[in-house]
């Protein structure tokens, strides 16, 4: 790779500074030299030729955008001077030829998870606490309060909290700027009790916000996602508090869970408070349950399974000009390793499919998978324009200001995420996984939102990755952050566990750090390595109610 400029797909018009280049700075690129006109910012494009009003931009070999004004050859692109575009795409012939990768080496690789009864294998076994409606968030906090630090899942440090030296400073009459500068930083060190379950890697609370109050469909739409987590090859089962008058009722859960296991056989408990009676009550026999529960869950070990019982999750958050270049397409090339192996992959975020409609249509197995594709897409691109907003108002003043100005280059760098094989099958929000391969699965392109959702979906462990940086995680799968560039990776090591910025230093090809990642996620799965947002207990979990979100 150039160390100043790459282009990424012969057919492209533009071409990506890898470092900050200066106005007038001459630069090569495979024989022909540029002139920059302006200053172009390591991430950020410029374009080749001289272009008019009108004129398309190309990068990943697909339409990004139009010039709006005239940009003279060396010009930086900018949201002044182009404007979203992408191209249209209809139903086609299958293209199912892809470049299988070599699996050679991962042929006989194993590793050691959770066998459920479902045939499902996961990657940790956690136990759940789940409010059928936001009423019951209250005793949900009081159980986490009476569970989680006797059973040795809590981090208890032995000395003051910063805030505590900020309110002694208060005391003895400091002034405001004195205590701004004062330094408060503390040593602490954590205190772990020993597990009373030393196989049960924790108990997680999904508090949220739904339940009632919304549409039907909401209700419907939300017991089936809690259904995806209480079948979850990482769950070993569930408390489920109700308060009984609310949509989201008992038996709709139910029938959520059959549809994904008709033979349902964890332990699972069910409270309704109205029909209990004393909060006081619901509390002890929710402790009580619970702890029954967790202890038929210690019985499970480990044991080993092949890679094909893993279920990846493909993510991005923060991204930026360099993530369709590094790390995405390297999870792209992982993805297409576990695909090869006959493991599941899930591809989200539709509003960061826009523009790349073709080349997935054409990859689906069957004509009607691709309808399906077709028409989620629409449904949801209209739904957006009918609030006044759209899939071109996708990217985000950090996604700008990093090199993403049109949703279009967005679109075709976090489509990378989803390697070269066929599409196996379209999901709409919650569904389930059921067939091995890569599953497009509708959902937002906000990240807690879809990361929520793959999981829901049935993603046992989940690749993020970031240019900017996010903690985002996920109370029951480990989600494995990767960087784009390696000054983030510097900057952010204590939330970021990949760094990816060595394909855009020339240390290493897409290939050997997909193969890299694939080791990583073989460790992870096994339990051997803790990620960075499980370490910090990044339980992120955010339902999404059908609505308009981005």
């Amino acid at each position: 790779m150039n160390h100043k400029v790459t282009k990424v797909h012969p057919h492209d018009n533009v071409l990506v500074a890898l470092s900050d280049l200066s106005v007038n700075e001459k630069v090569e690129y495979n024989g022909d030299e540029y002139t920059l006109i302006d200053r172009i910012p390591a991430k950020h494009k410029f374009v080749m030729n001289d272009m008019q009003p009108g004129d398309e931009l190309l990068m990943y070999g697909v339409l990004v955008g139009k010039a709006q004004t005239f940009i003279p050859k060396g010009g930086r692109i900018t949201t002044s001077n182009v404007k979203h575009a992408a191209s249209g795409f209809e139903v086609g012939e299958r293209k199912l030829e892809w470049p299988k990768p070599d699996v050679s080496k991962f042929a006989n690789r194993t590793f050691t998870g959770f066998h459920r009864a479902d045939g499902k294998v996961g990657t940790a076994n956690y136990w759940l606490v789940i409010p059928l409606v936001f009423c019951e968030n209250r005793n949900i906090e009081v159980l986490r309060e009476a569970l989680v630090n006797e059973l040795g899942y809590g981090r208890n440090q032995n000395k003051k909290v910063e805030v505590s030296k900020l309110v002694d400073l208060y005391k003895e009459g400091k002034n405001i700027d004195e205590i701004l500068s004062a330094d408060t930083s503390v040593q602490t060190e954590e205190i772990k009790k020993q597990r009373v379950f030393p196989n049960v890697d924790g108990i997680k609370f999904l508090s949220h916000e739904g339940g009632c109050g919304g549409t039907r469909d909401d209700a419907q739409t939300l017991c089936g996602l809690l259904a995806g987590y209480i079948t979850h090859s990482n769950v070993a089962g569930a408390t489920v508090l109700s308060l009984g008058c609310q949509n989201a009722q008992v038996g709709i859960l139910q029938e959520e869970i059959k549809k994904r296991d008709k033979n349902f056989s964890k332990p699972l408990y069910i409270l309704e408070q109205q029909q209990i009676g004393r909060g006081s009550d619901l509390i002890s026999k929710a402790i009580k349950q619970t702890f029954a529960g967790l202890v038929e869950a210690n019985k499970i070990e480990r044991k080993p399974a092949p890679l094909s019982k893993l279920c990846i999750g493909l993510e991005c958050g923060g991204s930026d000009g360099f993530s369709g270049i590094s790390a995405n397409p390297a999870i792209g090339y992982t993805s297409d390793l576990l695909v090869a192996l006959g493991g599941s992959v899930i591809l989200s975020e539709f509003p960061e499919l826009c523009g790349v409609e073709q080349n997935l249509s054409d990859r689906a197995v069957t004509k009607e998978t691709a309808i399906r594709f077709g028409e989620l897409m629409k449904s949801y691109n209209d739904k957006a324009k009918a609030v006044g907003s759209g899939f071109d108002m996708n990217p985000s003043p950090g996604n700008i200001k990093d090199g993403l100005i049109t949703d279009a280059i967005k679109s075709a760098g976090a489509a990378k995420k989803g390697g070269t094989s066929p599409v196996t099958d379209v999901l709409d929000y919650p569904q389930m996984v059921t067939k091995p391969g890569l599953n497009l699965l509708c959902t937002p392109g906000n990240d807690v939102e879809s990361t929520t959702a793959e999981v829901g979906s049935g993603a046992n462990i989940v690749l993020f990755t970031t240019g900017l940086g996010t903690p985002t995680g996920n109370p029951i799968a480990p989600v494995i952050k990767l960087s784009t560039n390696t000054a983030l990776y510097k900057k952010m090591p204590d939330i970021i566990d990949i760094n990816t910025g060595t394909i855009i230093e020339g240390e290493e090809t897409i290939e050997q750090a997909g193969e890299r990642i694939l080791e990583y996620v073989i460790k992870v799965a096994s339990g051997e390595t803790e990620v960075a947002a499980v370490r910090h207990k990044q339980n992120d979990f955010i339902p999404w109610k059908r609505g308009v979100s981005l």
